[in-house]
């Protein structure tokens, strides 16, 4: 136990040490936050060995952007606002760097927020019509997975200007702990969509139900391929090749199906693995360190994956802030705190208010 925390301490010594290109100058379960309570980030600014943005002005078509889309809502913004500080400190040109935020909810809260605690970001917010997806939803094993912001990432395509040819989607649950730019600029070739990591080893069947299996019309689609998992919280995306393949209606379609005969029992994931197991770019496992919120209910910590370390996410029940919060964090939660911007105000004790 001793050493397994001092390889934590040493990790987490030198994400905050390491320098970077960037010049710094569940209903009723969760906590909502407003903009008064999170503190101003630092300035991050470009390098010199940056692309030249055209206009001061800034286009959201401007070809020297990294256009990257995030989800938000209140629920998850303290992750959000962590995941956008850790890419800003990690990544040699922060200002070339446009966000996407996708909200099912009024913006107006949320941008005030945003705008306060990044005052020179880039960013743009989109509001989602959950009625678009309302109707195709089936239930889960998960009630978390059954909300419709879950799947607004089938619509980024629609959603962003037709300019923006490809963007990286992240959850709002993760950490970047190196250059975005690398990410982004991983190939797609051929017929290739999306890319993520892939993780053949997971028994893939265990995704769809017997009736699913037991149909050749549905398991058809996947004859031929070697079909592996991959998790649709990171994801480089060809919003070019998506538009022209129509791949929202194709998910929508596999969803429709659900609706009539149940093929599967998770959210968002298991029509994503339909149109595209088998044919996903692989990158390298370093750009999603997935599973590492655990189980909330049994308290489970999950250790780092082998290997080096670009990307953490806390998928799973389990989230750093509520575990940071509650006095019962695990190890890998205190690598998330320091790109957390909320501010701990000290509470007020019954005397004080006298």
């Amino acid at each position: 136990m001793l050493c397994l925390k001092f390889i934590f301490f040493i990790l987490l010594s030198v994400l905050l040490i390491s320098p970077t290109s960037a010049i710094r100058s569940f209903p009723g379960k969760f906590k909502i936050y407003s903009n008064l309570d999170y503190i101003e980030a630092p300035a991050y600014q470009n390098g010199q060995q940056c692309p030249v943005l055209l206009t001061k002005s800034l286009s959201v078509c401007d070809p020297s952007l990294v256009h990257v889309a995030m989800t938000l809502d209140s629920h998850y913004l303290r992750g959000s606002i962590a995941a956008i500080h850790s890419i800003l400190k990690h990544t040699s040109c922060p200002e070339n760097v446009f966000f996407h935020f996708i909200s099912s909810t009024s913006t107006s809260h949320l941008t005030t927020t945003v705008k306060s605690t990044f005052p020179s970001l880039h960013f743009k917010v989109y509001e989602f019509d959950e009625d678009r997806v309302k109707g195709l939803i089936s239930s889960s094993i998960r009630e978390a997975l059954d909300q419709p912001l879950n799947y607004a990432r089938i619509y980024i395509a629609e959603m962003l200007d037709r300019c923006i040819g490809r963007v990286i989607y992240l959850d709002s649950d993760v950490i970047v702990v190196d250059d975005v730019q690398k990410l982004w600029s991983i190939s797609l070739p051929g017929s290739r969509v999306i890319g993520a990591p892939e993780y053949c080893h997971a028994n893939f069947k265990t995704y769809f139900t017997d009736e699913f299996w037991n149909d050749p019309e549905f398991s058809r689609v996947l004859e031929g391929k070697r079909a592996c998992y991959f998790n649709t919280g990171v994801m480089v995306m060809d919003l070019d090749k998506w538009r022209r393949g129509d791949y929202s209606k194709r998910i929508e379609k596999w969803m429709e199906i659900q609706k009539e005969t149940r093929i599967y029992n998770l959210g968002s994931l298991p029509p994503f693995l339909l149109v595209f197991g088998g044919d996903v770019e692989g990158i390298d496992h370093r750009w999603n360190q997935h599973g590492l919120g655990g189980n909330n209910v049994v308290n489970s910590c999950r250790s780092l994956h082998p290997g080096e370390v670009s990307l953490m996410h806390w998928s799973g029940k389990g989230k750093p802030w509520d575990r940071l919060d509650a006095g019962m964090a695990c190890p890998v939660d205190h690598l998330w705190a320091p790109y957390d911007l909320f501010q701990h105000k000290p509470r007020t004790s019954s005397h004080d208010s006298l």
